[in-house]
């Protein structure tokens, strides 16, 4: 993929109005390339125990199909949700109520304080997918995702952050406290102005871009 200029947090929300709204591309299809781009670039490590760790919005979305496409690679995937499950909503739910009946275990974290059964499969796992707050999110992470990201960070696991390292600033590369420390992130359609910054390198990793099939005739109209 050629390099293209980096997108705004506010320029990333154009892209998905714009896709939908003018480009006629629902929102599950990006959603759908997204995860599974994300899925192949993790398969390639040769992961052998994966803990997926979800937020309540699109993030988690991705989460979700990345847990599907690992699956049917073979990968032994459990879902951590940090949300209560009437909280999903949208291209999201679609793709949870998938790895619902898919039979893919999911741990419910959403209460206040951390479950035993987190930290027990935390242990376990040698990739840990951060997949818990997106852009959007610009206040330090809340209870119980702040506990889950100290434990993350604290773990021997390998982690790949989606789109965003959890807690981190994508326009200025700003790490709140806590903030997820990631092996690298896989970012969409392009890498982000704040990825660039020296804060952020100690918490982005290696950055791959996951082409999730936006127009060009879109990334002109975004960025002109």
């Amino acid at each position: 993929m050629s390099v293209r200029p980096l997108l705004t947090r506010e320029q990333s929300r154009a892209v998905d109005t714009l896709a939908a709204e003018k480009y006629h591309i629902p929102g599950v299809i990006l959603m759908e390339n997204a995860g599974r781009g994300s899925a192949e670039l993790l398969f390639a490590r040769k992961p052998a125990n994966v803990l997926i760790c979800c937020g309540p919005g699109n993030n988690g979305g991705d989460g979700y199909v990345i847990a599907r496409h690992l699956d049917l690679l073979g990968v032994p995937v459990i879902i951590a949700l940090f949300c209560s499950r009437e909280r999903i909503q949208g291209d999201a739910l679609i793709n949870f109520k998938i790895i619902e009946a898919a039979g893919i275990e999911i741990l419910d974290c959403a209460a206040e304080h951390l479950c035993e059964s987190f930290a027990a499969q935390l242990s376990q796992a040698d990739w840990v997918i951060d997949a818990m707050l997106g852009t959007g999110v610009t206040s330090p992470p809340r209870e119980p995702i702040a506990s889950a990201i100290g434990q993350i960070n604290a773990s021997k696991a390998q982690v790949m952050a989606i789109d965003i390292p959890s807690g981190l600033d994508c326009d200025t590369g700003q790490p709140n406290a806590p903030t997820i420390e990631a092996d690298f992130t896989a970012t969409f359609v392009t890498s982000k102005p704040g990825y660039q910054k020296p804060a952020a390198q100690s918490y982005v990793g290696e950055v791959h871009v996951v082409d999730i099939g936006t127009p060009q005739a879109l990334l002109r109209e975004v960025l002109r």
